[in-house]
């Protein structure tokens, strides 16, 4: 069996992981391209359009019903790429929806995210997608995953970031094995990672609070947007 065919037969397997690799798309030269023509200068550049799609964490949505859009990780992405690339013109773009899980997400892509012909899409939607189930979201990201790769689309996957609901420590909790199915599929289909319930985790291990990071018990305040927000800037190579 080829390694090809291997690869996407595992991709529809729910909680399977590759053995043949286990590594996302590389930091060093996922973006880079896409870094390059950021840092072109005019009359060379050209605007660059990113999409954050997702649910009510990228929406901005702080203790509902606050929407606080400058202190959330997409405008905090911006301002990021901004001081990193002073010459660049950045749309960042935010199609989420709160309290949207990926089945509508999906039944929406290319009516509301592809239209604005983005260079990156990032997606979010693991904390909603508990209600959808493994199985189905699984399903639902590869349709968005495919329909990006389709068009040379660079991509982001964000695991969820953290509930105070959630038993952390516990690898059966479905917040944790969305975020490992997120895993999955960025490894199974070579793309970015945004491992924010590892980011979140880990402050708690370091000795911090999870309250230190949300506004409410499912959504981040401006420290966990600002943690989200260093982790996608990582994958934009200087």
């Amino acid at each position: 069996m080829t390694r090809f065919l291997l690869l996407s037969l595992l991709a529809f397997l729910p909680g399977v992981v590759s053995s043949t690799t286990t590594q996302t798309a590389s930091k060093d030269s996922y973006l880079k391209d896409l870094s390059t023509d950021l840092g072109k200068t005019w009359p060379d550049n050209r605007t660059i359009n990113i999409v954050c799609h997702g649910h009510s964490v990228p929406a901005g949505y702080f203790k509902t019903p606050v929407v606080d859009t400058f202190n959330a990780y997409p405008h905090l992405l911006l301002r990021g790429l901004k001081e990193r690339f002073p010459h660049a013109v950045i749309n960042v773009i935010v199609t989420s929806i709160g309290g949207e899980s990926s089945d509508k997400g999906a039944a929406r892509f290319e009516e509301t995210v592809l239209n604005h012909n983005p260079d990156l899409i990032l997606i979010d939607y693991a904390l909603n997608d508990r209600r959808l189930g493994l199985e189905t979201a699984k399903t639902v990201w590869l349709s968005m995953i495919e329909e990006a790769q389709s068009r040379n689309i660079k991509l982001i996957l964000l695991t969820p970031t953290a509930d105070k609901r959630a038993d952390l420590n516990n690898a059966e909790d479905p917040l944790n094995q969305h975020a490992e199915q997120i895993r999955e599929l960025a490894t199974i289909h070579q793309v970015a990672l945004v491992d924010s319930l590892e980011a979140f985790k880990s402050h708690v291990d370091e000795g911090g609070n999870l309250t230190d990071l949300l506004s409410q018990s499912n959504h981040p305040n401006r420290k966990g947007h600002e943690l989200v927000a260093e982790a996608v800037l990582d994958w934009f190579p200087e």
